[in-house]
């Protein structure tokens, strides 16, 4: 089965789209047991008479439709088909609900490695960027299907449970704890996580009343002052942020740090994930902390409709680091653009960023070229009108689905610039251009 981006084949169904995700789940860190029972709330796109929602490694228990009546379903190979008995017209408004439960381990993918559901030592992360939600609940995994979200899950008191959303609330019952989660702003399958561990909760003060809510869940005894300079300076970073690409786009931003070291930082919406040794003053892990909040806007409000268009996240969010280094006295966006564009210049000149493949879409190239491409335009439109593009950019487009060639046509209509030749020598050829 293709599914519906070459990139993540096997995953996704073009024939329908999810409008909310319900997920009552019931987990036993002790065996890794998962429990769950998922409502889908779906709309038929065009005429069909089968759904295939992905679901990978877990046992389907049971299966209900409503809105027509369900002939079948089979579950194998990580699809779940459902199959009506009769065919039902483009836009039917349907209801799936599966019981499951298994043990959830993450997935693995020619050329994009693990991703999903990951017991840690003592607690869980979930990294689903870019095939890994169905490791953990029935979704269509589809990079451009965006959907709300309403959590249950219950996990055994002394843990901390944070979903890539608002907390609502946490009901203590026995030997164990249900936490009740909300997203109601459009999210992409991949940027649902759960993050479970022992963790003690920090509130960061983010200054005037009415500002978006920052709190960090790490473990105890994080080092104070590696603290303060890296995750203590997020207020900071979205101040910064908030002025340069427009009011944070969500209602509270979370950030856990797990006990484990973690080789790379998890991206999520609302909420990112470090290990310990990301608890650092070194510019190498606060840069990272920059990182993963930019992508809030850059990423989660505005979202690729292909990964082939990952620069669009990538690149955007590698140009913050280098923003934030600026505001923050470090090195400016122009020396941190000096330094990239020398060492890729000595790199092959064999990536197009528009298009990298699914074996280069994480290469460190996409993120330095595709930040290169911002500080081109920078460069060329001059810096009010630049920073007009990116901050109408996320207006625009929030909570929705994007391409290399929408951003293109917006930078043009909002510069009244003729930008294509300048942006299409960045993205759609290999060679690297010289900066303006």
């Amino acid at each position: 089965m293709p599914g519906t981006d070459p990139y993540v084949p096997g995953h996704g169904d073009a024939a329908y789209g999810v409008d909310h995700y319900d997920l009552a789940l019931t987990y036993r860190p002790s065996s890794n047991q998962l429990r769950g029972e998922a409502r889908l709330a779906v709309t038929t796109r065009r005429e069909t008479d089968r759904l295939r929602v992905d679901l990978h490694h877990l046992a389907v228990r049971g299966v209900t439709v409503e809105g027509a009546a369900l002939a079948r379903d089979a579950h194998k190979g990580g699809h779940l088909s459902v199959v009506l008995r009769e065919r039902v017209p483009a836009g039917t408004v349907l209801t799936v609900t599966v019981r499951y439960a298994g043990t959830p381990r993450t997935i693995r993918a020619r050329h994009l490695g693990d991703a999903g559901w990951e017991e840690l030592e003592d607690g869980v992360i979930v990294a689903s960027q870019p095939h890994g939600a169905p490791s953990w609940f029935p979704c269509n995994d589809r990079v451009d299907d965006k959907a709300t979200y309403a959590v249950s899950f219950t996990a055994p008191a002394g843990y901390v449970v944070a979903f890539s959303g608002e907390t609502r609330c946490a009901k203590r019952r026995g030997a164990s704890v249900t936490w009740q989660f909300d997203q109601t702003h459009p999210m992409a399958p991949y940027l649902a996580t759960i993050q479970l561990g022992r963790y003690v909760e920090t509130r960061l003060a983010t200054g005037a009343a009415g500002t978006t809510p920052i709190t960090v869940l790490h473990p105890a005894g994080l080092d104070r002052d590696a603290f303060a300079a890296s995750f203590g300076r997020q207020p900071e970073m979205m101040r910064c942020f908030g002025e340069l690409f427009g009011a944070y786009p969500f209602d509270g931003y979370r950030t856990v740090v797990t006990d484990d070291p973690l080789e790379i930082p998890l991206e999520s919406q609302s909420l990112s994930t470090f290990g310990r040794n990301h608890c650092s003053a070194e510019w190498e892990e606060v840069r990272l902390v920059a990182h993963e909040l930019a992508h809030q806007w850059f990423g989660n409000a505005v979202t690729v409709r292909s990964w082939r268009d990952i620069w669009l996240h990538e690149g955007f969010a590698c140009y913050a680091e280098w923003l934030w280094s600026e505001a923050s006295g470090l090195s400016t966006a122009d020396e941190w653009a000096a330094h990239h564009h020398a060492r890729l210049a000595g790199l092959p000149q064999d990536l197009v960023l528009g298009d990298p493949g699914p074996e280069l879409m994480f290469d460190d190239r996409v993120y330095k070229r595709g930040a290169l491409t911002l500080h081109a335009l920078r460069r060329t439109v001059g810096d009010d009108a630049f920073f007009g593009v990116l901050s109408s950019w996320v207006r625009e487009h929030a909570g929705g689905s994007v391409t290399t060639a929408d951003f293109v046509g917006h930078a043009e209509r909002v510069t009244g610039s003729e930008l294509a030749g300048l942006l299409a020598a960045w993205i759609d050829a290999p060679e690297l251009p010289p900066l303006p």
